[in-house]
């Protein structure tokens, strides 16, 4: 048995509490072993000033710990599940799935406004096309700007009084996790916002050869929280969109049935395809496989090629 455990981690407060999380876990169920964290910087750590779409899209928060990880300077990687593309390298599977936090979205305001009591023409920031999309197909009279940065980071933009933006939008678990949750103004509902396929869920990442960590992390995986993120990521996957475009899915867990909502958006919000179904857990990935071909033969297709091609992807 592996008696010390390396953890590769981004150095945001957001990424460490996750990793820190992780480590705790580890500790917990083997405490005769041996865990630390090494930091890294990635790609949409460093380039700040471009949206998330311009510079890479896919795995741009996980390449270079997938890097690390191959080369063995580390023994397991953690992610907020959403970053993490549908198609990974065969090499690397996901030795677990945390338990899910909120899957939502919450808007943050200054002033107090709800989505709905936002001023005509106000700004929401978001660095996220599918929250873009969704703003617009609620409010289509409301401006949307960039905002990138850590958290605390967006959060401080928002909280400015010479702020540019009248609300921002956040995911309610990293809100949570950094004990932030009285920042929020009004959790959004899935109707006007469904969440990004996996959001809420942490995944740790190992080598797919590495026996000895997948025995470990298996003590680790909640089997619930991870049949729900297949069927999302699946619907996701079967899109081949990338995580980075208006699509979003969220599966909810009702005794041996997996419910899945997906949905897929223009920029403008102007059209929107909302698919739902259900299934046995163990048909969670046909589901999602299955919505998304009903989503493709209503549209989606076009909407998201039209999507790449505006945005030069």
């Amino acid at each position: 048995m592996k008696t010390r455990i390396v953890i590769g981690t981004r150095q945001s407060q957001l990424a460490l509490w996750q990793a820190e999380y992780v480590a705790s876990r580890l500790r917990a169920q083997y405490p005769a072993l041996e865990v630390s964290l090494q930091h890294f910087v990635t790609h949409g750590d460093r380039v700040l000033d471009r949206p998330l779409p311009e510079i890479g899209g896919k795995g741009v928060f996980t390449a270079e710990l997938e890097s690390a990880l191959r080369e063995g300077q580390i023994d397991l990687a953690v992610h907020s599940l959403k970053d993490l593309p549908t198609q990974m390298a065969d090499d690397f599977v996901i030795g677990a799935v945390s338990e899910r936090a909120s899957p939502y979205d919450a808007l943050i305001s200054r002033a107090g406004y709800h989505l709905a009591t936002l001023p005509q023409g106000a700004t929401v920031g978001t660095s996220s096309l599918r929250r873009v999309a969704q703003i617009k197909a609620a409010r289509p009279d409301l401006n949307t700007l960039q905002l990138r940065g850590n958290v605390p980071t967006r959060i401080d933009k928002a909280r400015r009084a010479d702020s540019a933006y009248d609300a921002i939008i956040l995911a309610v678990a990293g809100l949570d996790r950094l004990n932030r949750d009285g920042e929020i103004t009004e959790v959004l509902s899935p109707e006007i916002m469904l969440p990004a396929p996996a959001q809420g869920a942490l995944a740790v990442q190992c080598r797919a050869g590495d026996s000895a960590v997948r025995e470990l992390l298996a003590a680790l995986d909640h089997a619930e929280t991870r049949c729900a993120v297949e069927a999302e990521r699946a619907f996701l996957n079967k899109l081949d969109s990338g995580c980075r475009l208006p699509v979003a899915a969220l599966a909810t867990i009702n005794g041996d049935t997996v419910q899945l909502t997906g949905r897929v958006c223009n920029l403008d919000g102007s059209t929107v395809i909302t698919v739902s179904g259900e299934a046995a857990k163990s048909d969670a990935l046909a589901l999602g496989e299955r919505l998304a071909q009903r989503a493709l033969a209503q549209g989606a297709g076009e909407l998201l090629a039209a999507v790449k091609e505006s945005m030069s992807l």
